[in-house]
């Protein structure tokens, strides 16, 4: 194994650290905010992964919904 791919395999954004997709999460996010999905990203905030999905929903307000990214639990919806 060489450098680069010892550095990602121990990198924050592997899939070895996750338990759900960013698919997963999505649906999670829309199953406490119905609409549909414009962006979701991982991210590393305060020591764990979390995936931030952002939701459109049908009045148009946009909301951020915070998942972790190993529990699947929904941290936090707010409006954006």
């Amino acid at each position: 194994m060489n450098q680069q791919n010892e550095y990602w395999m121990n990198h924050w954004q592997h899939p070895q650290y996750r338990r759900i997709s960013m698919e997963q999460a999505n649906e999670i996010a829309l199953q406490r905010v119905p609409g549909q999905v414009v962006k979701s990203e991982l991210e590393f905030d305060d020591g764990i992964l979390i995936y931030e999905v952002d939701i459109r929903t049908m009045e148009g307000h946009k909301y951020e919904v915070k998942i972790d990214a190993v529990t699947g639990e929904v941290l936090k919806a707010k409006l954006d």
